[in-house]
């Protein structure tokens, strides 16, 4: 008998904490942090421009193409590539960036996880994290820097018919 309301005890003990211990995962899954989704990535940069200081960069949601144009101190660049979201939370750019002095391909990775309504955005794999979005978007959010209008594709394409012209000029053609 004493065995049987042994096991009883117990049995309504770890009764009783299930409530608990699942009020305790909900609490956990509200604040840790959760990935985006690729959709919720496709959403927020798919036809947009993400404009930087320098330039900036074209997300076409059309064949997923990435086109950017940069003018870092009188040094012009552009790329063509490709953009790809994935379910882990990654926006990656991969793209073949040109300037006078040649070619080279290089692949751009930000992370994005959410905490509530808020996303944090770092770049992969060693940045530092920082809020991309706030619940109500602020001034100085990065998530306002992503545009509608295309601000590089025109400086991009110029570009790259200069630089095949000065390549055929110094080719002798």
């Amino acid at each position: 008998m004493r065995i049987a309301s042994r096991l009883y005890g117990a049995a309504l003990a770890f009764s009783l904490c299930l409530p608990l211990a699942a009020q305790g995962a909900e609490a956990a899954r509200k604040t840790a942090p959760t990935p985006l989704s690729a959709y919720e990535l496709y959403r927020i940069y798919g036809d947009r421009t993400w404009t930087w200081d320098t330039g900036g960069g074209r997300f076409f949601e059309d064949g997923r193409r990435f086109v950017a144009w940069v003018n870092d101190k009188g040094k012009q660049s552009f790329a063509e590539g490709k953009w790809v979201v994935d379910d882990l939370g990654q926006l990656c750019m991969r793209a073949t960036w040109t300037n006078a002095e040649g070619a080279a391909r290089a692949s751009t990775c930000f992370g994005h996880r959410k905490i509530g309504k808020t996303i944090y955005q770092r770049r992969q794999p060693n940045g530092n994290w920082y809020v991309f979005r706030h619940p109500s978007v602020r001034q100085d959010d990065e998530f306002r820097k992503l545009v509608s209008m295309d601000t590089v594709t025109a400086k991009a394409h110029e570009l790259k018919q200069i630089l095949l012209n000065q390549e055929i000029t110094r080719k002798g053609g």
